[in-house]
């Protein structure tokens, strides 16, 4: 993207931060600071400790490219503070990050615009462990937390309900298991970009998103039309319904042996993951978009009041 002779924003990027997802957001922000360098921006880079608020303030930028994943970055809290200070950042306001960051609320808010959703409840870890709260298969998440606390699949033949690891939060969504393929589609803007058909051993959990060769993908998915349709709409109907901006990425389940209603959404990402090969980045390569294209876009769509 060839800048015009206009002088550009001096961007401040948000990474690391206390979340559990902390080393992937210093992947995301080191990535993104050397894209936007490379677009003709000054950019700082900044670990986003207790001290954030004072930072900023003695940095004094013109926007932030948040790169944070997982709570406080992902949630509303940063979001809510750059507000306060009337400092334009980048992806999904406070609403938006809240809701996304809640999987049920947000589910509530997806089956309200008629889209479709795997059943789920929320139950305190305890009960969960001691017996199974729902008839197999179903599935155990963080309902506010990032995958890389845990998800743990109790399958039909399971002899008992699972044991959580101790990061795994108080209360905890248990979900029914959706067989079948895994998809995600991209939205920037107002714009659904593509599908992409996500291959792992298993669940697209942490492990298979970060570990090398934990997954592959293949951009545009090779599916029937109609699917390729259908999950480009419910993409953007996610993102309008939780009111996101800038970058979103919702994932999706297909059992392909019941057709359009075996299209499940699962949730969406107000904070994808952003180095070159992440899927966002990904797909906005098929798009005709850069990395160093998509970063910029991004600082340029940045505001307050989101």
């Amino acid at each position: 993207m060839g800048q015009s002779s206009r002088t550009l924003p001096k961007v401040t990027v948000l990474m690391g931060g206390p979340s559990a997802e902390r080393e992937v957001s210093l992947s995301s922000g080191r990535e993104c600071a050397a894209a936007l360098r490379g677009e003709g921006y000054e950019v700082t880079e900044l670990d986003a400790g207790p001290d954030l608020c004072a930072r900023l303030a003695e940095i004094k930028p013109d926007v932030v490219f948040n790169a944070l994943h997982g709570r406080w970055g992902e949630d509303g809290c940063v979001q809510g503070m750059l507000e306060w200070m009337r400092i334009p950042y980048t992806h999904s306001g406070v609403l938006a990050s809240a809701l996304a960051m809640d999987k049920q609320r947000s589910k509530r808010a997806y089956q309200n615009a008629g889209l479709p959703i795997a059943q789920s409840v929320i139950e305190k870890r305890e009960v969960v462990e001691a017996d199974h709260v729902m008839v197999p298969p179903y599935v155990v998440k963080p309902n506010n937390e990032g995958s890389s606390v845990g998800i743990y699949i109790v399958h039909e033949s399971a002899n008992g309900p699972p044991v959580l690891n101790k990061e795994m939060p108080a209360e905890v969504m248990v979900e029914q298991y959706v067989p079948g393929r895994e998809l995600t589609v991209t939205v920037i803007g107002d714009r659904p970009i593509s599908v992409t058909e996500i291959f792992t051993d298993g669940w697209y959990d942490y492990e298979a998103k970060y570990a090398p060769g934990g997954s592959s993908h293949k951009v545009p998915a090779d599916i029937p039309q109609e699917i390729f349709d259908l999950s480009m709409e419910y993409a953007l109907r996610a993102h309008q319904v939780l009111g996101c901006r800038g970058a979103s990425r919702t994932d999706f389940r297909w059992d392909e042996t019941q057709g359009a209603k075996g299209l499940i959404l699962l949730e969406t990402n107000t904070q994808p993951g952003m180095t070159p090969t992440s899927l966002v980045p990904e797909q906005a390569g098929e798009a005709g978009m850069t990395f160093g294209q998509l970063c910029a876009w991004l600082v340029e769509d940045a505001s307050c009041d989101r």
